[in-house]
């Protein structure tokens, strides 16, 4: 991080999200130095603060997702978010290093002609998870919101209703 302000913003968004952790690898900022996060989402998820790859100690069965802007990436529009996984990104003017980039169980990338933002980024890829894991109608054919359909209503089982 090349701001303490933007892993505010990324924990911040972590809150929003829902996410179960945060956590650095060998970062200058230290999460209680991080003041945009007006959610203080450091007294709400647990934060780690690795100093090295070999210091990380993911969940059991949690997969580890790199966010890079690589060729051989996998575009984050056509990924299959696992179940249990935790997402590292690289660090702002710079990338994973390929020792952690060796860790991931997949690395992805976000669409764009330039690198953005590291925050912007992990709001990014927290969106596209929700958006693709919770349970939202499907997008319309149209522009605006989906249709909505009147709920089937179960028949009645009062003979009155009945014909014949």
């Amino acid at each position: 991080m090349s701001k303490a302000l933007n892993l505010g913003n990324l924990m911040r968004s972590a809150h929003g999200f829902g996410a179960s952790f945060t956590f650095t690898v060998g970062a200058t900022y230290q999460a209680l130095e991080a003041r945009a996060d007006t959610s203080k989402g450091q007294w709400h998820i647990p934060h780690y603060n690795w100093a090295t790859v070999d210091d990380m100690a993911l969940p059991q069965g949690c997969k580890l997702v790199g966010v890079e802007l690589l060729d051989d990436a996998i575009d984050l529009p056509s990924f299959r978010h696992p179940l249990r996984a935790a997402y590292v990104l690289g660090p702002e003017q710079g990338s994973l290093s390929p020792e952690l980039a060796a860790r991931c169980s997949y690395v992805v990338r976000i669409p764009t002609s330039f690198c953005i933002n590291v925050a912007m980024a992990g709001a990014i890829v927290m969106y596209d998870r929700v958006r693709s894991m919770a349970r939202f109608a499907d997008r319309p054919l149209r522009e605006g919101a989906p249709e909505l359909t009147p709920p089937v209503r179960p028949r009645s089982r009062d003979k009155s209703d009945r014909k014949g």
